[in-house]
């Protein structure tokens, strides 16, 4: 079986490998359309893929309806794993380096024969890549940072990536039978921004069958090693996966020690050993017999400790706060009442205002915050004060039918280079929140930067600072900014600070998240949701607000909004 988002998915590969080998651009954009036309189709599209039902459905000819057709029946696409051969890796990788879209990247290969980063590197410190008409010394020189940037993050995945690959690789190993437990582990368990490999742990009666099924799979590419109980193999995602099987007696210990981290397991065993006790990732044993531990919860109560979320196995002191019970409670999915910051159609989003509200209320949420951008912001087709009233209209008619879902007038309104706002104070006192955030000069200094934003945070009409370093996770790195300034400023000023939950994003991280804390700031979690799947990703932002430590009382928007709306007044 294969399902709407991998459809969709293989049909956007698709328009970005003719892009690649340099096809007219009606023909890239037929595959793209129709992989955003499936994204938000709402019901049951495999169904009528199956039954021959897509003819209705705008964007998808006859072309493309076929190969739907095959992907529903073979759970494959030819044409997708032929354009895949057909491509060289490297350019693929190049995909990768902040600036390069498809079309320059054909470009570079058409003409200049470039078919890795390696080559790209070596042609711009030749001087190469400034001589091609469209790129220039700049555009060189931005290449060459994003190159240094992308070894520095090496192959690693989003998070949101690893987990789509890793849940069916999970669904694959459950369906072996003398499978009896199973679960993804190591930083993907805990949650981490980014993943460098899979890892699955594995309790089973016949461990010959596991790596069977785990090496023999249709998307492996490579069996990098097999063994009677661990095996490793590169997925035609680029990402490696492990697999280890073990007695279910050892489950716990080895789902403990698996999922690390690395300085939180080297903690745990010393404190093992200062109880006279010894820990390895099959066992925990005293002096004179193994200590049982069917679960986690076991194992942590044998050393005295209170059970430690994987979110928090990182060393920064939750050891000691389970040796007293002082863990806090963290902040879960379910505990989001609504969510703020969301495009629609009036700016550069996909679904209008009344398809956006239907998806939060189908997530029960039961409040939608707008977030459109401001006027400045041309590329992203930016409000203007009369577009601006133009939508509060709209939203106004709209909450008078609605039920169960409230809409919020709210906008994301860009930060100037001199930090003044994007729309007059006249006009940013009647939202009901204000989001500001950086979307351009991020090559100011960081002094430039640091007292831009705090400008800004100044500002009495500014409730949530948004995406507060600007980062893309993979792509490019954030402004420079002294972020720790940055959160002493919106402590002091009493504005929200927001954990951007798209995963190309996840801004702020969570060490920041925890130092924000600390000084008493509060927190909204935002999808910066583009489209009407996107609302879910707040998922990813609840991942971040509880590695950060946060309870459901540090996040304005676990509240109803008469009460969140009162924090966002805070200054």
């Amino acid at each position: 079986m294969i399902d709407k988002a991998t459809i969709a998915k293989l049909l956007d590969e698709c328009g970005t490998f003719l892009a690649l080998q340099g096809e007219n651009d009606f023909r890239c954009r037929a595959y793209h359309n129709a992989a955003r036309a499936i994204e938000q189709y709402e019901g049951d599209f495999v169904g009528k893929a199956q039954r021959d039902e897509l003819g209705h459905i705008a964007g998808i000819g006859e072309t493309l309806q076929a190969k739907i057709k095959e992907m529903v029946t073979t759970g494959r696409l030819e044409f997708h794993e032929k354009l895949l051969k057909e491509i060289p890796p490297g350019l693929l990788e190049m995909q990768r380096i902040a600036g390069l879209g498809p079309k320059k990247i054909a470009l570079l290969h058409q003409t200049l024969k470039l078919s890795s980063v390696a080559e790209l590197k070596a042609a711009c410190e030749a001087g190469t890549i400034a001589q091609l008409k469209g790129f220039g010394e700049k555009t060189q020189a931005k290449i060459l940072e994003g190159i240094a940037f992308l070894g520095q993050v090496g192959h690693r995945h989003l998070i949101s990536e690893a987990e789509t690959i890793g849940l069916k690789l999970l669904e694959r190993v459950r369906a072996v039978p003398g499978v009896e437990r199973s679960e993804l582990c190591g930083s993907l368990r805990r949650r981490k921004e980014t993943v460098a490999d899979l890892d699955v742990l594995v309790s089973a009666r016949n461990a010959e069958q596991v790596m069977e099924a785990f090496t023999t799979a249709a998307d492996v590419v490579q069996i990098l090693g097999r063994g009677p109980t661990k095996s490793s193999v590169l997925l035609a995602n680029n990402i490696q996966a492990d697999i280890r099987v073990v007695e279910d007696a050892s489950f716990a210990f080895a789902l403990h020690y698996f999922t690390g981290s690395k300085e939180h397991n080297i903690a745990i065993r010393q404190r093992a050993i200062d109880q006279g006790l010894r820990l390895n990732e099959y066992a925990l044993e005293g002096s004179k017999k193994k200590l049982a531990a069917h679960t986690e919860e076991e194992l942590f109560a044998h050393l005295g400790l209170q059970y430690i979320p994987p979110e928090l196995r990182e060393n920064t002191g939750e050891i000691a706060a389970a040796s007293k019970n002082q863990l806090p409670v963290l902040v879960k999915l379910e505990d989001l009442a609504g969510t703020l910051h969301c495009h629609t159609t009036y700016s550069d989003g996909a679904n209008t205002l009344e398809e956006m509200a239907l998806a939060a209320k189908a997530l029960g949420l039961s409040y939608l915050g707008i977030g459109d951008h401001s006027q400045s912001l041309n590329v992203a087709r930016g409000l203007t004060p009369a577009r601006v009233k133009q939508q509060w209209k709209e939203i106004d008619a709209l909450n008078k039918t609605l039920k169960g879902i409230k809409l919020l007038k709210g906008t994301e309104c860009d930060i100037l280079p001199d930090g003044s706002m994007d729309f007059p104070d006249s006009l940013l006192e009647q939202f009901d929140y204000v989001v500001a955030s950086v979307h351009t000069h991020f090559t100011q200094s960081r002094e430039q930067m640091t007292a831009r934003i705090i400008t800004a945070l100044l500002n009495p009409h500014v409730d949530i600072l948004g995406h507060a370093t600007g980062r893309l996770l993979l792509r490019r790195e954030g402004y420079s900014v002294d972020l720790d300034a940055v959160l002493q400023f919106a402590a002091q000023t009493g504005t929200v600070v927001e954990i951007n939950a798209h995963p190309a994003r996840l801004d702020l991280d969570w060490l920041h998240v925890k130092q924000a804390k600390a000084l008493g700031v509060q927190f909204a979690i935002n999808p910066d949701a583009h489209s009407t799947e996107e609302i879910a990703l707040v998922k990813y932002g609840i991942d971040v607000a509880r590695r950060g430590w946060l309870t459901s009382d540090d996040v304005i928007n676990t509240r109803p909004w008469e009460q969140a709306r009162k924090l966002t007044k805070r200054k």
